[in-house]
């Protein structure tokens, strides 16, 4: 394909360079940039829809611990405090819910009080039905030894699922392996599952007996909204098939196709998205690839310009989880992507536009429960480099950015239910951003306006910027508890790039009122409709803005 070089560029009645980082906006005329934050956001909601992981959580029964009593005619002092029964580094840390006790003079309801303390520590990090206990010792010495009568593993009753628990037979039984596993399990879903704890043939032993049924492996779901932009078209249509354990083994993939509709006028683009989860105990490997292309004709000087964009990515993404109790769950993510872009003009390609960058993501993601409340916050370093054939961005050749620098970038957000009467509400905050010292390419900028950043802003400009934050809040009432929310959203936004400008300038502040919902269990929509609040002055956008969303599941 023919390429345009840079000399032929100024013919046009318009530049094609991209805004650099202190204009802050993503223009709409020639739509790459804009267009790429759009896809990317789409990529992230369709991720979390189809890939929602059911929590489980197993609580076992602490031992009810008395007050301690008050003086003791009979006690021996102690001075030390050991553990048998299983490898001494294994349960030493226990040890310390009796650290108060050294040292001090016990008698026989202290000393249970102490066992049942560790007993009780143990029992919170998942070892149900171990057991803590004190075989007849002399206290002459001042050591108090504890044993512990462990309860192994005896048999997983469902060979199929090796991949799914994050144990296997002689081993100690924790519940947090059963939850990982359990959730493993209940992944897919078009998939019922449960682990059930039975009492094993050998003794000091239990198996896990598994029961899983899965209903319908494919499924079939139509989507239509208004999420695109007018210049390449605002009502989007797709199809996505997801399949349930296509290699047997819990794993998931699914496909989505997404066009503009009604497709072949002036303007439209075009999307597909491929997915693969597969678990393995407490590690989980993805991949996701996505393509994109737009189209736009525009009057030039003496004839009708046709502009075409095509971007790509691909992602493999490695987790493993580092830490579980009955109310945290840490996880160690790993990733690595690759991505390119290229916009072309009457068929020939523009060389200056042309994008190809790659490089590695490392981060955590941290999941708490405080009360009935449930807390998510995720820390991220993304650095671009030169690896996969990288090609030096526009950008980097007129020093104004770069692609191979690092960014950090964080969410957290609170989903709190709340009820008044008989009738729930939840309230959901979240604080996302990015940040990096240096200035960066338009794909790496975070963009804001519009349903999936600020609401109350129709999403036909944005701005951008290097170091960014986004909060939202939205306030959600289940309306007669019939699974119906009627939800009013305040949201704020500001970009920055790493220049002394004033963050005034570059703010924006929306809210939106809306419904969503299910009818007939197969049909989920979203309708609502925002006003802006506060904006730059040079930022255009609508007085008022209105959307929706559709899902059926056939």
């Amino acid at each position: 394909m023919p390429v345009l070089n840079g000399m032929l560029l100024v013919s046009f009645p318009f530049t094609l360079a991209e805004p650099v980082p202190g204009s802050h906006a993503l223009q709409g005329e020639i739509p790459d940039a804009q267009q790429q934050q759009r896809q990317q956001t789409r990529e992230r909601i369709l991720q979390q829809q189809n890939t929602a992981q059911s929590e489980v959580r197993l609580a076992p029964s602490e031992v009810v611990l008395p007050d301690y009593p008050g003086n003791e005619p009979s006690c021996f002092i102690v001075n030390t405090l050991r553990l048998i029964g299983v490898p001494d580094a294994r349960f030493r840390w226990a040890l310390n819910a009796a650290d108060v006790a050294q040292d001090h003079c016990l008698g026989g309801p202290v000393i249970l009080l102490l066992i049942n303390q560790v007993q009780n520590v143990i029992l919170a990090e998942g070892y149900a039905i171990t057991r803590v206990m004190a075989r007849k010792q002399s206290l002459t010495k001042g050591v108090l030894t504890q044993t512990i009568q462990p309860d192994r593993i005896g048999d997983i009753r469902f060979d199929r699922l090796w991949n799914a628990i994050p144990t296997s037979s002689g081993e100690m039984l924790n519940l947090r392996a059963t939850e990982q596993g359990t959730e493993n399990v209940k992944r897919l879903p078009g998939a019922t599952a449960d682990i059930k704890i039975v009492r094993g043939q050998r003794d000091a032993t239990s198996d896990l007996r598994v029961s899983w049924q899965q209903g319908n492996p494919a499924r079939l779901s139509l989507g239509l909204d208004d999420s695109g932009s007018k210049s390449t078209g605002r009502y989007l249509g797709s199809a996505t098939l997801a399949l349930d354990a296509p290699f047997a083994h819990n794993d998931l993939f699914y496909a989505n196709l997404g066009e503009d509709l009604p497709g072949r006028g002036p303007c439209g683009n075009r999307f597909h998205t491929l997915y693969y989860f597969f678990p393995v105990g407490y590690w989980g490997f993805s991949a996701n690839y996505n393509h994109y292309n737009w189209y736009q004709n525009i009057a030039g000087t003496n004839q009708m310009l046709t502009y075409r964009g095509k971007s790509g990515n691909v992602q493999l993404t490695l987790s493993r989880l580092l830490y579980r109790n009955q109310l945290h769950k840490t996880t160690l993510i790993m990733r690595a992507w690759r991505r390119h872009s290229s916009i072309a003009v009457n068929d020939i390609d523009i060389e200056q536009r042309r994008r190809r960058t790659a490089g590695w993501e490392l981060g955590f993601s941290q999941r708490s429960y405080i009360g009935a409340a449930t807390l998510d916050v995720n820390l991220n370093w993304r650095r671009g480099t030169a690896a996969s054939g990288a090609l030096r961005s526009p950008e980097e050749n007129t020093h104004s950015g770069s692609a191979r620098t690092g960014i950090a970038l964080g969410d957290i957000s609170l989903n709190q239910p709340l009820a008044f009467g008989e009738q729930t509400w939840r309230f959901v905050t979240s604080v996302r951003g990015q940040w990096s010292r240096q200035a960066l390419t338009s794909p790496d900028r975070m963009a804001i306006a519009g349903r999936y950043t600020v609401r109350g802003f129709d999403g036909e400009r944005m701005l951008s910027g290097e170091r960014a934050v986004i909060w939202r809040n939205e306030l959600a009432w289940n309306v007669l508890s019939r699974g119906h929310e009627l939800y009013a959203a305040a949201d704020y936004g500001r970009v920055a790039d790493p220049g002394p400008h004033s963050l005034a300038r570059h703010q924006l502040v929306g809210s939106a009122l809306g419904v969503r919902g299910a009818l007939w269990q197969r049909l989920s929509y979203d309708l609502f409709a925002g006003v802006p609040l506060v904006k730059p002055r040079s930022f255009h956008t609508s007085g008022a803005t209105a959307g929706f969303s559709l899902n059926l599941e056939i």
